[in-house]
């Protein structure tokens, strides 16, 4: 009967028969494809790869656990690096590590370890003079304003200008200069000085400016003959603080300042090549009338002698016309 119908509807017969083939096979297949998911989740948790990998609401909480992703992770390449030119690494073990010890000074200093020798001393630029540590040496130019200083430093043999204005020296000894022939300038205004050697400035041949103001200076010393410039006001000098005569022989001199002294008359003689002298407040009361002009020259004109300053002494210029009758200038001071 069925081979019957077959023949006469064939078409129904092979949809039947597909219907009893698919009932067959999805039994099967369902199984084949649990068996085949864990291996295909082992195998993406091996390849995983975050950039490329589809996301889906259904497997984020199955799939995508980062729980132990670090130990899946090559730390392979995070190795650290030391490049050229940084620090060394610090050593760990501390016995190795030098140790901070405190000076007298209260300044840590860096101590080797016990078991190393004694550590060689740093070494001292311009010829390991101290100048050039506590100071700043320029070519022939020492800077030393307010270092600290107590005295005068050793300074290198080609030192040509000094400046140690602002410290605390308290003296100028003999030897401080000594050798330096190519000194010109010496500049240490503002310090404590009370006294100077009186050779301390004595042998320096190219000496032409000495500045000392601002000083407890209460007399002068014996000073180099191609001196220029002297300088020394506001100080303490009395008359008797000077040498008799003392700036005759100075015959390159032209600026002479010693205003702010306890000076009580005019030092004579002075040298034809004065252009500048400061006298202002001092204690002067009386002057000679050859302090400035010669008076057995009757025709004398001192034309270089242009700026003099008395003003701030008891003393009336007006009572001394012919004291500055060969001056191109008038002094300045009191009239009456």
């Amino acid at each position: 009967l069925t081979l019957a119908r077959c023949r006469m509807s064939p078409l129904g017969c092979l949809g039947v028969a597909a219907l009893c083939l698919g009932t067959l096979w999805a039994g099967p297949a369902k199984d084949r494809r649990k068996e085949e998911k864990p291996r295909a989740e082992l195998s993406l948790l091996e390849n995983l790869d975050l950039d490329n990998y589809d996301v889906a609401l259904e497997s984020y909480g199955d799939i995508l656990d980062l729980s132990n992703y670090e130990e899946l992770y090559d730390y392979g390449d995070l190795v650290p690096k030391i490049e050229v030119g940084t620090l060394a690494p610090r050593p760990k073990d501390p016995k190795t590590l030098p140790e901070l010890a405190e000076t007298t000074s209260g300044t840590p200093k860096l101590q080797p370890p016990s078991s190393a020798g004694p550590m060689p001393p740093a070494p001292i630029p311009r010829q390991g003079l101290p100048s050039c540590v506590l100071c700043l040496c320029l070519g022939s130019s020492v800077y030393c304003d307010d270092a600290g200083l107590e005295q005068i430093p050793a300074l290198p043999p080609d030192t040509a200008y000094l400046y140690a204005r602002f410290n605390r020296i308290g003296a100028v000894r003999a030897g401080d200069f000594r050798g330096l022939e190519k000194l010109k300038r010496i500049d240490l205004s503002s310090n404590s000085i009370t006294w100077v050697d009186a050779d301390a400035f004595r042998g320096l041949p190219s000496l032409q400016e000495l500045l000392l103001p601002e000083n407890l200076l209460t007399a002068l010393p014996e000073l180099p003959h191609g001196l220029v410039r002297l300088d020394a006001r506001l100080n303490r000098i009395p008359s008797a603080g000077l040498r008799p005569e003392a700036f005759r022989d100075l015959k390159q001199l032209q600026f002479l300042h010693l205003s702010d002294n306890q000076l009580d008359f005019i030092p004579v003689p002075l040298p034809e090549s004065l252009r500048s002298l400061h006298l202002q407040n001092n204690n002067i009361q009386t002057m000679h009338e050859d302090t400035f002009c010669d008076s057995q020259e009757q025709g004398q004109i001192r034309r270089a002698l242009e700026d003099i300053r008395l003003d701030g002494n008891p003393i009336n210029l007006s009572l001394f016309p012919n004291a500055f009758s060969c001056l191109p200038r008038l002094p300045t001071g009191r009239f009456s």
